[in-house]
């Protein structure tokens, strides 16, 4: 891939996890942003722990070298009024903004069970009708504009146990928003998960995805989690995700497709894990290898 395109980031969550606080409780913002660095990593995400002004924020980032490439935005499009979801859109974008980020990822929280700790994830995920679809739909192309006009791009999110999960439902998702506004979040790991076909979907939407997430996955632990009728979280817990070069995805093909299409922006290293059994640094390493071994950055 052209190193010219691209930035490699990586997510704080795998130090230390905002739904599960007890994972890498113990981490401290410094330490994880330090690891960055270390490990080679050119920007992050947003976590919990991170400073809420953006002096002190960018302060802490640039004496380390690192920049911030996007931040999840939970939306409630179905659930709560359009004028609160805006309101705190909002405040989002201008903080994002402010800190120089030119990406911003949504995911539908309405019904979601991806923080349930007793739900099992493969049989209770929620399924929009139609006039949902289209509340959806409508809302979130409304985000994808409001977005713009901070100079930001709005990408959605695919999330096990969420709304938009699956390869049908970011079809439908894709076809009826305004592309001019809603872009992909790219996530292997979600769409591999679930059984889809990631590099179908990949190379349907190439030219619409503006964000990635470089997520892995240890099939053994997601069949578990199929069997035994176990949450996201608890399969979390159990390491159903990990880094690239760790786990069953082969990311050449990923990085060829979207080389070949031309993409710009940032590849971010996501892997929730617990740290006191996966060390993060030793985990972003092992991810920032292989990206360079693989990707040629």
């Amino acid at each position: 891939m052209d190193a010219k395109k691209i930035k490699l980031g990586i997510a704080p969550i795998g130090w230390t996890n905002d739904d599960m606080p007890d994972l890498g409780g113990e981490v401290t913002f410094e330490q994880c942003v330090s690891e960055m660095a270390l490990a080679g990593f050119q920007g992050c995400e947003i976590g919990n722990k991170y400073p809420k002004s953006v002096p002190e924020l960018l302060d802490a980032l640039n004496i380390r070298g690192l920049s911030i490439a996007n931040r999840w935005f939970s939306s409630f499009i179905l659930t709560a009024p359009f004028e609160q979801v805006e309101k705190d859109f909002r405040e989002s974008c201008t903080f994002l903004a402010a800190c120089g980020a030119k990406r911003i990822g949504v995911s539908e929280q309405s019904h979601s069970i991806q923080g349930q700790m007793e739900t099992p994830v493969f049989e209770k995920k929620y399924v929009m009708n139609g006039e949902e679809w289209k509340k959806f739909a409508q809302g979130l192309s409304k985000l994808g504009v409001i977005a713009r006009e901070y100079g930001i791009t709005m990408t959605y999110h695919h999330h096990m146990g969420t709304v938009v999960q699956t390869a049908e439902e970011i079809d439908t998702m894709m076809d009826m928003t305004d592309r001019e506004s809603v872009f992909l979040l790219f996530d292997s790991g979600h769409l591999a998960y679930c059984g889809e076909d990631y590099l179908a979907v990949l190379k349907k939407y190439a030219h619409r995805i503006k964000h990635v997430h470089l997520k892995d996955i240890r099939p053994e632990i997601i069949k578990r989690v199929r069997d035994e009728h176990l949450s996201f979280l608890k399969g979390v817990r159990l390491g159903a995700f990990t880094v690239p070069g760790d786990g069953a995805i082969d990311f050449t093909p990923i990085f060829d497709i979207l080389d070949k299409a031309g993409y710009e922006g940032w590849l971010l290293v996501e892997a929730e894990q617990d740290p006191a059994i996966a060390n993060p640094f030793k985990y972003a390493k092992i991810a920032r290898e292989y990206i360079n071994k693989k990707a040629g950055i």
